[in-house]
């Protein structure tokens, strides 16, 4: 039987994963021009996790609204699923997790917040996303391990780092470099960075298949 849901991703979750949670048709990150092919195809429901950025192939507004039109219920978030959900949630495109709630409130506003740089052949990011970054240093601020000046310092320079040379390694490292952090400290927040990373954008990634999974049940 053909699934009912299409789902874009393989950045924030891989297809794998994915399909534990929810059986679907699952296809590499959204790009411009795919929608209309998926909602001739008679798909009811369509999850946008991960998509192209910062060209012109990323997913067009007009291409979501088509598909609200035709009376497909459009679930976004955790990267580009989660921009777009934040513009046309008014619309009648469903957003879900903390990305989009960021978007959509203002807390962050930028498109680089969530890109990373993928390995072509399995989408697998090769970067961290900045979202990440902000979740991971607020739990070492809460968890005393860096004071509030030192949590600053080193989001701003998470921040001012192009997306595709973002890494907690390249980010402590450059970070002492600076003074941000003492140099006998590299090591203790490294370790913490990576062994307790907030993945949020792979939380909101679920938060999108449970989502849809309960859409398809519903219908």
């Amino acid at each position: 039987m053909k699934a009912r849901a299409v789902i874009f991703t393989g950045n924030s979750i891989s297809h794998e994963d994915a399909r534990k949670i929810l059986k679907a048709n699952y296809q590499p990150p959204v790009r411009r021009f795919q929608l209309e092919k998926f909602v001739q195809k008679g798909y009811k429901v369509i999850g946008i996790i991960d998509g192209i950025f910062f060209d012109r192939a990323a997913v067009g507004h007009r291409e979501i609204l088509s598909a609200l039109d035709a009376g497909v219920k459009v679930v976004g978030g955790a990267s580009m699923g989660a921009l777009r959900a934040s513009e046309l949630d008014t619309h009648g495109m469903i957003g879900v997790g903390k990305v989009y709630e960021w978007y959509r409130d203002g807390v962050i506003e930028s498109d680089d917040e969530v890109a990373v740089s993928t390995n072509p052949d399995t989408f697998e990011p090769i970067s961290v996303p900045l979202v990440n970054i902000r979740e991971t240093l607020e739990a070492a601020f809460a968890s005393g391990l860096v004071s509030e000046e030192e949590h600053e310092g080193l989001l701003k320079l998470a921040i001012d780092t192009y997306y595709p040379d973002r890494s907690y390694f390249g980010l402590v490292k450059e970070g002492a470099k600076r003074g941000l952090i003492p140099e006998e400290k590299k090591k203790s927040v490294l370790d913490f960075c990576i062994g307790n990373e907030v993945d949020v954008k792979r939380e909101d990634a679920v938060l999108v298949l449970e989502t849809v999974k309960k859409l398809i049940e519903e219908a």
